[in-house]
């Protein structure tokens, strides 16, 4: 199972748990079941849709960088994921071990404490001299419920 699929699933049970939660806890008509129904899984295609798109959007920045090697273990997490202005954020810092300077292109993913995927987001460090460190901050897509955590999920340096 991709991990799409584990979010939308995921989504999809959370949405499903609070309609029928709803329906429960008040009278309802048939046609009141019916609308919680809908709105439940408009809510969840919704959720997967907007991970799907950031997913997509931080694939494609990735692949138009040119001539990037895999810079993986010179890119960090500094420090614990924040919110501010209502959106995660994480600082991201990159260490240049060559000997030329170097720019650096990270997918950050943002993940909730079960380990699923909320959001990825594309940042760009440039200019980091050899020997160097350099940081910045990754900031998610759309605001994100609960304490995401952020990860690096792929670093090119070019």
């Amino acid at each position: 199972m991709n991990r799409t699929h584990a979010t939308r699933t995921h989504a999809t049970r959370i949405a499903t748990a609070t309609a029928l939660l709803a329906l429960t806890t008040t009278a309802c008509s048939e046609s009141d079941v019916d609308k919680a129904k809908d709105r439940a899984a408009s809510a969840t295609a919704k959720a997967g849709e907007a991970v799907s798109s950031a997913t997509e959007a931080a694939a494609s920045k990735m692949a138009e960088v040119k001539d990037g090697v895999d810079a993986k273990k010179d890119v960090k997490v500094d420090g614990p994921t924040k919110t501010e202005d209502d959106r995660a954020t994480a600082k991201i810092t990159a260490t240049n071990t060559k000997d030329k300077k170097g720019d650096y292109t990270i997918s950050v993913n943002f993940r909730d404490g079960d380990g699923k995927l909320l959001d990825t987001t594309v940042l760009n460090i440039n200019d980091v001299d050899p020997a160097k460190s350099k940081s910045g901050t990754a900031r998610s897509n759309r605001s994100l419920s609960g304490t995401p955590k952020a990860e690096i999920g792929k670093a090119l340096r070019h």
